[in-house]
């Protein structure tokens, strides 16, 4: 079981999105992510989907998602060269002056930006790649008790270039 990564071009119009959730959530398989946004065409919308699945699952996905009407493309992703990111907040609730400190120091480090501040809590805005993500959140939780995360799914382009994710 890991990490499976598919692009997905599908007709922009109502009720396609469910129809694709729906083929996951009926044969119980599991999104990790999923993000949707329309491409340079209106009506071409394009689906960036994660599944942890094994190979023969990942197959029969595939094979499904070729088969609706609705998808114009299924690219799999998993092993392309890509630019991804993920969208996260951070929001750090009842902190003092010396962990303000130590919250804008990570986020000097992780490269995010403090986007709100308050007298005891502060919000940060990431677009890191899923594991800095993953790292930062971990280190958050470890170091402050009151940590609220909101992500949003990642997003991704395969690259022009060698160079990956």
């Amino acid at each position: 079981m890991k990490d499976r990564w598919i692009s997905l071009y599908v007709e922009n119009q109502v009720g396609v999105l469910a129809k694709v959730s729906g083929l996951f959530s009926g044969k119980n398989y599991n999104l990790q992510s999923l993000t949707v946004g329309t491409t340079e065409h209106e009506d071409v919308s394009r689906m960036t989907i994660c599944v942890t699945s094994d190979d023969v699952t990942f197959e029969q996905i595939k094979k499904q998602l070729n088969r609706m009407v609705e998808v114009i493309k299924v690219i799999d992703i998993t092993t392309q060269p890509l630019h991804m990111k993920e969208l996260l907040y951070a929001r750090i609730n009842d902190i003092g002056a010396e962990e303000m400190n130590q919250i804008f120091h990570l986020a000097e480090v992780f490269k995010v930006r403090v986007c709100d501040a308050g007298e005891d809590c502060l919000i940060l805005e990431c677009l890191l790649t899923t594991e800095s993500n993953n790292e930062l959140i971990k280190l958050l939780k470890k170091k402050f008790k009151k940590v609220q995360i909101v992500r949003g799914g990642a997003v991704a382009m395969e690259s022009i270039s060698i160079s990956k994710r």
